[in-house]
């Protein structure tokens, strides 16, 4: 009778979607505990800026110290409309900000950056950007 118990309340558990129930010891007594949620991923925005092939940007979040600190971005080079991976680095901090540079790549063409999710953090994508050597 008892497993029938405990098994009606996980059953009404699933179908209310948040509170199941736990028989305590030998007696008839229950508590309730709530279903936890997993907690919101946090926006990231990742920047791509030129200064003749040099590019370089910025990683930012309202959670900079999980989503933006030491996270590697990858910049890819348009080729045939096609990306195809040409540099990354990994975020460092700068000020207050947490940037990255690929140094002088010596690459004319269209970029654009990415980061990719992690736990807690959500991914981003840059506008893509055109580069060229500075006369």
């Amino acid at each position: 009778m008892k497993s029938s118990i405990i098994t009606q309340a996980v059953a009404a558990a699933l179908v209310t979607g948040g509170v199941a129930l736990a028989a305590a010891g030998a007696g008839t007594s229950a508590q309730a505990a709530p279903a936890q949620a997993a907690p919101a991923r946090a926006a990231v925005t990742v920047t791509i800026t030129a200064e003749g092939t040099d590019m370089s940007g910025v990683v930012k979040s309202a959670r900079p110290a999980l989503c933006a600190a030491d996270r590697t971005v990858k910049v890819f080079k348009l080729v045939d409309g096609e990306p195809h991976l040409w540099a990354s680095d990994t975020t460092g901090l700068e000020g207050s900000s947490w940037v990255w540079s690929t140094g002088n790549t010596g690459t004319e063409g269209r970029f654009f950056a990415k980061v990719g999710p992690k736990p807690g953090c959500k991914a981003d994508v840059s506008p893509t950007i055109r580069v060229r050597r500075n006369p």
